[in-house]
């Protein structure tokens, strides 16, 4: 691969990373002094070489593997705005509400931003399925096994 390519492929994913800190930020799993902490790191991650840069990233990956919420996705808004649109169902609310939509989605209107995440368990015991209903937005877990008993994690 070229360097320019190689170039093009770390600051695509860069972009990526600082997305992934940006959104754990927002969902208040990273303090804001870490994101900024690892903001200026990769900042300064770009003035390094390859072989660093693989280092960097791996270690970096590593240490945000904990932090990253899939089932979550915000929205920036603009400076003063007063309300967010919920785009699943196309309410309005005011900022500073809470709502859980027609997807079972629970979501926030904050300041600068709108966020919201579902409602499905993030682990789940092994063996175990689990059926939504999104008329009640509740889940049940059967096994396939009757002697395990299934759990969940997260959510």
């Amino acid at each position: 691969m070229s360097m320019m390519k190689s170039s093009v492929f770390v600051g695509i994913f860069l972009l990526a990373l600082v997305s992934v800190i940006h959104a754990a930020c927002v969902h208040e799993k990273l303090d804001p002094e870490i994101f900024y902490l690892i903001h200026l790191l990769i900042c300064c991650f770009v003035l390094k070489s390859m072989l660093k840069r693989a280092a960097f990233v791996g270690f970096v990956l590593f240490v945000l593997i904990p932090l990253i919420h899939a089932a979550c996705w915000s929205e920036r808004l603009r400076l003063g705005v007063s309300h967010c649109i919920d785009k699943t169902d196309k309410t309005w609310h005011l900022v500073g509400s809470n709502w859980r939509n027609s997807v079972c989605e629970k979501c926030t209107c904050k300041t600068l931003s709108m966020e919201c995440c579902d409602g499905f368990p993030t682990h789940m015991t092994k063996g175990c399925v689990m059926a939504y209903n999104f008329r009640t937005c509740t889940y049940t877990l059967t096994s396939i096994d009757p002697s395990v008993k299934c759990s969940v994690i997260g959510k």
